[in-house]
């Protein structure tokens, strides 16, 4: 992988406070890419990813903005724009996760979390499409989710909303094509436990025949590719991180 592939290149990524979005924020940095770090109130969480950004000589912005919020979305991609002059990339990350039986969910459990993870990238796709049309290597990295494919009990909204963002991402394929901007779905395993790298999750679906849970960071190299030089051929795909849980 080439050294600063991504220099002068600007990259919007949700829930980018902690796990998978602080490890792909700190990779796209690392790769020279200008970084918006997007959180929706935890102040403290993005600005510690920046001056970590900042530390290993990037550039880095805290954007408090919930991704629900249209009018918030707007104003996070201006200041985006007013900081760097420039959109590339936009990598919709932010999701919830609640379990509770189909029976006891009701329909504001429902929106609460379809709401963040499909319309939140809805938002955030319609906040930064136009300065990513002006790339000349425009991407969009939306992050699905193994219950998207595999299933899961208690889960029915966010088994939905994951599988609904890998559509989502072949619709954007299709329709912004003639735009040259590439958008993939990339679907992470279930990560350890915070402290518990070693220890598996006790879950009937999650068996990676590699024997390990997850990491964040072993997520944030495929997007930094999907970004890169490399994968300009590569859109309308769902790239599987999942230490072989299934394979397809």
């Amino acid at each position: 992988m080439a050294e600063q592939e991504l220099k002068n290149r600007v990259a919007v990524i949700t829930g980018a406070g902690r796990s998978i979005g602080r490890a792909i924020a700190l990779e796209l940095a690392s790769a020279g890419c200008a970084v918006v770090v997007n959180v929706r109130k935890n102040r403290a969480e993005a600005e510690e990813v920046v001056k970590a950004i900042e530390g290993q000589g990037g550039r880095g912005l805290v954007a408090i903005a919930d991704v629900t919020d249209a009018p918030a979305v707007n104003a996070m991609a201006q200041a985006a724009l007013k900081k760097f002059g420039r959109i590339d990339y936009l990598i919709n990350n932010a999701a919830l996760r609640q379990e509770k039986h189909i029976e006891e969910m009701t329909f504001e459990d429902w929106r609460y979390i379809t709401g963040v993870i499909l319309d939140g990238a809805f938002h955030c796709v319609k906040a930064c499409l136009e300065a990513i049309k002006a790339s000349d290597a425009g991407s969009i990295i939306n992050v699905g989710g193994l219950s998207g494919t595999l299933g899961a009990s208690d889960r029915a909204h966010v088994v939905t909303a994951k599988a609904g963002i890998a559509g989502f991402t072949r619709a954007l394929a299709r329709e912004l094509a003639p735009h040259k901007i590439t958008v993939n779905t990339l679907v992470p395993a279930m990560l350890a436990k915070p402290g518990k790298p070693n220890e598996m999750p006790d879950h009937p679906i999650y068996r990676p025949v590699l024997g390990r849970a997850a990491l964040p960071g072993d997520m944030a190299p495929a997007v930094r590719f999907l970004l890169g030089p490399g994968a300009r051929y590569m859109t309308g795909q769902t790239i599987n991180i999942n230490g072989g849980t299934y394979f397809g």
